[in-house]
């Protein structure tokens, strides 16, 4: 465990129940939501890599336009 987990452990650890229950919820949401992330993003590996050999192919073929960031 890392010194910053350790001192949010202890933090945690002096609140009330209800507030520890709170803040273990939300941490264990968010390791949830980082999981479906990572398996959604690696289903979309060869979508992803389609679309950019598409986008390189129309780059060649002379059918973009350089993207002017100060255009209105």
């Amino acid at each position: 465990m890392t010194k910053l987990l350790e001192r949010a452990v202890e933090k945690v650890r002096k609140l009330p129940d209800l507030e520890q229950d709170a803040i273990a919820a939300l941490i264990l949401e968010e390791l949830e939501d980082e999981a479906r992330w990572e398996k959604a993003f690696a289903r979309s590996q060869d979508a992803l890599a389609k679309l950019a050999q598409e986008a390189m192919a129309e780059d060649r073929a002379g059918k973009t336009e350089e993207l002017d960031p100060d255009a209105p």
